[in-house]
């Protein structure tokens, strides 16, 4: 019988619940799952992808676990409840809420947050926040918990599952190796007030402040980047559902033959600066973009290795057409980083002065900044967001 949509996320949510109440995390205290969806997300409407992700949870399924010595696991009540009203209400026994609307992850996340408030005097479960989705969905959820108090945020981790288009900001690249996280073992690195046996570690994030006033501070928990990629994402975001295949790729042919006709590419200058304050790299040039990551080692556009190694800025100077079209191949491979053009090196912050317009994004979502906004700052936050220790 060919199975509909709903019927796809119902056995979704099934498979899952399984594998949270299986899981050793937090083993000496109560533990409460919500899995965030995006019912949309291509990992459930793409059949291939569907098809793959339905073998790995079968087969998970199936993984050995001894059962865990805790009090209880169930979903949370935010799962059980916020949609008791709404098409699809039994989801929530599973512990699963569908997102309706741009935003409806972060109204969760902050109703989550209230249950765990709630429970603060009692027994105070530990809670699993697992972002099914791509990185939009992720990024809501994080921007929410970035700026929860702390007490709450050592009570909670985040595993992020490898279901949208770009999954550049998720936790592992396959969803088996993703949902692994929760059922493997490993040493705890967080405080003794979460005991845990698997491991989980806080995370960074990236700030962009703008000189202007009301205008950000704008979050980012993988790359953030101003120029020529940022062009490419805000356009791939338009026509995103409306255009069949890649068209990130097609953006990126798009951004290299024309993106000097749109967009003026003059000299601006970029200081960098340790944790410690300490001015490590300073340089006036006509900049084609700059990136910054949580750290080295990331990717964005759906695996473009724009941070290959253990440095996390990359900035491009200014090159011919010819040479872009030569050159934008590499980033997928991450062989960019040995071009004249490129400069790498690691900064905790870096500000940026120039006098054009010029797009920014954070993992994905987009702003123009225009010239009363500058300089701005890229600036790493403090450790954050407890989350899954990655796997890519």
């Amino acid at each position: 019988m060919k199975k509909t949509h709903d019927d796809v996320l119902s056995l979704f949510a099934r498979y899952m619940a399984d594998i949270s109440a299986g899981s050793p995390l937090a083993a000496d205290r109560p533990l409460r799952w919500t899995i965030i969806t995006n019912p949309r997300a291509g990992g459930f409407t793409i059949k291939s992808r569907w098809k793959k992700h339905h073998e790995a949870l079968r087969r998970l399924a199936a993984y050995p676990k001894a059962p865990p010595k805790r009090f209880d696991a169930a979903p949370s009540r935010t799962a059980q409840t916020m949609d008791m009203d709404k098409e699809n209400s039994d989801l929530g026994k599973w512990g699963l809420i569908p997102t309706r609307m741009p935003g409806h992850a972060e109204e969760i996340t902050r109703t989550l947050l209230d249950e765990m408030n709630a429970d603060a005097a009692s027994s105070s479960p530990f809670h699993l926040i697992i972002a099914a989705g791509g990185d939009g969905t992720s990024r809501e959820i994080l921007t929410v918990l970035a700026a929860a108090p702390e007490p709450l945020r050592t009570r909670c981790v985040i595993l992020r599952l490898p279901l949208g288009t770009g999954n550049d900001g998720a936790d592992a690249w396959d969803l088996e190796s993703a949902l692994q996280l929760l059922l493997g073992p490993g040493e705890a690195a967080l405080p003794a007030v979460t005991p845990a046996v698997l491991p989980i570690e806080f995370q960074r994030s990236l700030r962009l402040t703008c000189s202007s006033p009301g205008k950000g501070p704008f979050p980012a928990f993988n790359v953030l980047s101003v120029g020529l990629d940022a062009f490419v994402t805000h356009n791939t975001n338009r026509v995103k559902g409306k255009m069949p295949g890649d068209s990130y790729k097609l953006w990126v042919d798009i951004a290299a033959l024309f993106y000097d006709k749109i967009f003026k590419v003059g000299p601006m200058e970029l200081r960098a600066f340790d944790a410690d304050g300490k001015e490590c790299a300073c340089f006036t040039e006509k900049i084609l973009l700059a990136a910054m990551g949580i750290s080295g080692g990331r990717t964005y556009g759906s695996n473009n290795k724009i941070l290959p190694d253990n440095r996390n800025v990359c900035a491009i100077k200014q090159m011919s057409v010819f040479r872009k079209i030569a050159l934008k191949g590499q980033f997928p491979k991450g062989t960019h980083i040995h071009a004249k053009e490129a400069i790498l090196f690691n900064a905790h912050r870096i500000e940026l002065r120039g006098e054009n317009p010029i797009l920014a994004q954070m993992d994905g979502e987009t702003v123009l900044l225009e010239p009363k906004d500058f300089p701005i700052s890229i600036e790493l936050t403090p450790p954050l967001i407890p989350a899954m220790k990655r796997r890519k």
